[in-house]
Formats: structure tokens, C-alpha cells, sequence
């Protein structure tokens, strides 16, 4: 998934502990035996959603759910109760840690996962000194996350310490530009995610209410500017989220408001993107309303997928590896309603559709050799779910 940090297995005993504390995150404190186990026979999904009675949610709070290996089935471990909208979550770089952003709030909050039984222990908060985080990503080096406050047009960094907790904001960069047309969507910049290319040399920010993709490097804390700094969407489109081919020189943005996505191609080297194509995410028979919201790369790179909001479905593209432009493969129902996130297994095979509206979580199998999904039966109640993340 996106933004997902590649799957990698668990680090255990001293030599973990040395690392997390030379490179910043959590050390876990299981026994190196009981890591192993736990890296054998557990796999868990963290399930972020919306709380407040003002985004008319549902959930309970943030929601551990153990995968169990043999049926796919879900079982409910844990609701860390007391958090108001953890509505984006990540991992750390090491996996021992998740960050939580709070949709309509001012902080980011940090979580110990416990090895073995994939519960989730507070570590702390931090002020984000902006309102209503989306979405937040963690550097190459573990040592900073990343976060986009929309309502407030910032984008902001706070160092993580070596057990994982994080320290005080380092900087805060606010964006500009002219807004897009759209009067009630684009009054301001709206900076809607926060994604590290995969060499983990720039961050890309896609701005909704600027229609603009902006392009950083982390320096020690600091947010540079790459050269150029932004590119300009077509206006009105409302760029939302953004991933990145995991070999080939492509990135890919969805865009909210006019329901396409840009195929980019990107300059590793100065961090530019120039786009190649723009490629509707409905099929032509589609006469509703609708917007879209997540988007994703499979791990193979050969295909792309976006959810829309209104036709509530997947759309599927595969990628011509010469060129990195889309082609349509077709469009999956999430059977339910607005898929506001979906994520995909590290492996490719499954992928989870997040039906924030009908409070349900959807299983699809994965064709390898198509792209196309296809329902296994397997549906997860769970309250306004906006976010997973797969350990």
C-alpha cells in the first residue's frame, strides 16, 4: 500500500535494540525467542477510522485486528479507546512503532507495538502545530515524520526519539500558491499527503486546494525545496494522493475532484516530475457524482489502483513498463460505500477496501496476472475505517 513501508521481518534481542536506538524508533521488548514466534505465526492489521460526532463517525478509537494465516479471518485484539479521529496511520521504518494522525485535529500521536501480541502502547503526543493531519510518512533513516495539516496549508516535522516516541516540532513549512476554482474545495492549500520516494531522497506533497504537486528534501530536520518546487495540475483537479512505481522512474497522483489520475515521470536525481498522461478513474458509462481518494501501486509495478467515492469501486490500470502510462482493466464495486482507503498485502495478493460510509472492511484477491480483484466473502465490521495498516 502506498505510503506502505516494504514488509520486513522483525528484529530481535540486542542487536535490534542497538539499531533502534542509533537510528531513532522503537526497540521492542519482547525476548529475542518470543520475536521469532511472533514473526512465525502472527500477522496483524491496524485499523485507523473517523470518532466524532462531526465527521458523523463511528469508530471506537484505533482497532488491532489479528490476520490468522490458514482462512484470512480477522480477530478484534485490542481498541485503543480515547483518541478522537486516528484517521491516517504508519509504521515506522523498523516496524516496531505505528504514528497516528488526527483528522481534524492538531497532533500526532505515537504507539509501541508490542511483538508477540501486536497490542498498541501509548508512547505519546505531539503538537503538529497545524489543524486536521491527513496523512504522515517517516524517513528513510527513522528519524522524522513527516506530516500534512490540510486545513491549515503546513507541512510539518517532528523528530522521533530513540524509543520511538516523538520530540517537538523541528520545522513548518506553510505552502502557497494561487487556489483552484473550485469555491468551496480549493479556498486555500490543502496539502493532502505525504509520500518519500522510493530511495527515500524526496517527499512528495500533493496540495488539493492549490492544484499543485509539491516536491521536498529532508535536510536534518528541515524541509528544502526542490528545483523546481511544484508542478501545477490542471485546474480544478484537486491532487489528493500519490505512489510511486517501486523500480521505474514513475509516480503516480490521483486528483479528487475531477476523478483522474497523472502518471509522472520522475527525476530521482532533482526530485522534478513531469507529467505524461492524465487518464479518467470512471468508466464511460458512469453519469453520477463521484471523487476519488486512495491510490496505490502493486508491488510488482504492474498495475495501479484507485478508489472512487461515489461509484464505490477500485479502479484498475496496468502500467507499460516502457512508458509508465495506464491503460484500464476494469472497475471492481468495494460493496460498500465510499472506499475512502484500501490497502494491499507487501506480498500483492490481497487488497482491503476501507468503506468509511457503511463501516466495513472488504477482502479482494488479487490476480497476478490480470490485476483484477476478486471478492473472497470475507467482510470486517468496524466503525467509519479510513486507514490500515498490515504487519
Amino acid at each position: 500500500m502506498t505510503a506502505d513501508i516494504p514488509r520486513r521481518d522483525f528484529l530481535g534481542g540486542v542487536a535490534g535494540f542497538l539499531a533502534a536506538m542509533a537510528g531513532g524508533g522503537c526497540a521492542s521488548m519482547a525476548s529475542p525467542a518470543a520475536s521469532s514466534d511472533a514473526k512465525a505465526s502472527a500477522r496483524f492489521a491496524y485499523v485507523g477510522g473517523y470518532t466524532s460526532p462531526e465527521r458523523k463517525g463511528h469508530a471506537e478509537g484505533l482497532s488491532v485486528y489479528r490476520i490468522d494465516a490458514g482462512s484470512g479471518a480477522w480477530t478484534l485484539v485490542q481498541v485503543v479507546r480515547d483518541l478522537v479521529n486516528p484517521s491516517w496511520l504508519t509504521l515506522d521504518r523498523q516496524r516496531r512503532c505505528i504514528y497516528a494522525a488526527h483528522g481534524d485535529g492538531g497532533e500526532a500521536t505515537a504507539f509501541q507495538i508490542e511483538a508477540e501480541t501486536g497490542r498498541l502502547t501509548l508512547l505519546n503526543r505531539q503538537a503538529t502545530n497545524g489543524k486536521n493531519g491527513v496523512r504522515l510518512g517517516v524517513d528513510a533513516n527513522n528519524r522524522f515524520i513527516v506530516l500534512a495539516n490540510y486545513s491549515s496549508g503546513s507541512v510539518a516535522v517532528l523528530p522521533i526519539n530513540a524509543d520511538g516516541s516523538l520530540a517537538p516540532l523541528s520545522h513548518l513549512a506553510t505552502l502557497t500558491g494561487k487556489p483552484g476554482p473550485h469555491r468551496a474545495e480549493q479556498a486555500s492549500a490543502h496539502p493532502h499527503d505525504v509520500v518519500f520516494d522510493p530511495r527515500g531522497r524526496f517527499i512528495v506533497v500533493p496540495d488539493k486546494g492549490l492544484d499543485a504537486v509539491f516536491v521536498f528534501r529532508l535536510d536534518n530536520g528541515q524541509l528544502v525545496a526542490a528545483d523546481p518546487p511544484s508542478v501545477a495540475s490542471r485546474p480544478g483537479a484537486g491532487p489528493r494522493h500519490a505512489d510511486f512505481h517501486p523500480s521505474k522512474p514513475y509516480a503516480y497522483v490521483i486528483n479528487e475532484l475531477d476523478s483522474t489520475i497523472t502518471t509522472f515521470r520522475f527525476d530521482g536525481e532533482r526530485g522534478e516530475l513531469k507529467p505524461l498522461q492524465v487518464i479518467t478513474t470512471l468508466p464511460p458509462t458512469f453519469t453520477g457524482n463521484s471523487t476519488t481518494s486512495e491510490i496505490a501501486v502493486a508491488p510488482s509495478g504492474r498495475y495501479v489502483y484507485g478508489s472512487n467515492r461515489g461509484h464505490d469501486s477500485i479502479a484498475i490500470f496496468a502500467v507499460d513498463d516502457a512508458t509508465g502510462v495506464l491503460t484500464p482493466v476494469g472497475w471492481e464495486p468495494t460493496q460498500g460505500k465510499t472506499p475512502r482507503f484500501f490497502a494491499l498485502e507487501p506480498s500483492g495478493a490481497s487488497l482491503y477496501a476501507a468503506n468509511q460510509d457503511s463501516d466495513t472492511i472488504v477482502a479482494f484477491r488479487v490476480d497476478p496476472a490480470t490485476g483484477k480483484l476478486t471478492p473472497t466473502g470475507q467482510i470486517v465490521k468496524t466503525g467509519s475505517p479510513s486507514s490500515i495498516v498490515l504487519l
